[in-house]
């Protein structure tokens, strides 16, 4: 299963992080930028293999006016958060046994409660 979409998944993606418990994954990138286009086929192979994760492939400038707050300085971005808060938010070389270790790393903290709001999730719904 490929990595939803902004662009062609909106309703699905709020569906998905309706639910409390859903961890998402989300990598920000560009469509004119090479090492996206070539990182998204790792990207689409991660949401494979973690189903119960949500990922979600966001183009920057499409939907800049959604993700204006956050600063994009480099690609690939990617950003973990859960229902709390955001865990993760950075720049991520584009290997997937990094991105891989980010998520079983955020995975196994799942349960830790946060105060923060998360930045992104209440954009996509």
């Amino acid at each position: 299963m490929p990595a939803y979409d902004l662009d062609s998944d909106a309703r699905t993606i709020a569906a998905r992080l309706a639910a409390p418990d859903t961890l998402l994954v989300a990598c920000l990138c560009a469509a004119w930028c090479d090492t996206c286009r070539a990182y998204r086929t790792t990207f689409d192979a991660l949401a494979g293999l973690y189903p119960g994760i949500c990922f979600v492939w966001i183009d920057i400038e499409t939907h800049a006016d959604r993700i204006e707050t956050l600063e994009i300085e480099n690609f690939p971005t990617i950003l973990i958060e859960d229902a709390h808060r955001t865990r993760f938010f950075g720049v991520v070389p584009a290997k997937k046994r990094i991105l891989e270790r980010l998520i079983r790393h955020f995975m196994a903290e799942e349960r830790m409660q946060g105060d923060a709001a998360p930045s992104l999730r209440p954009m996509l719904v």
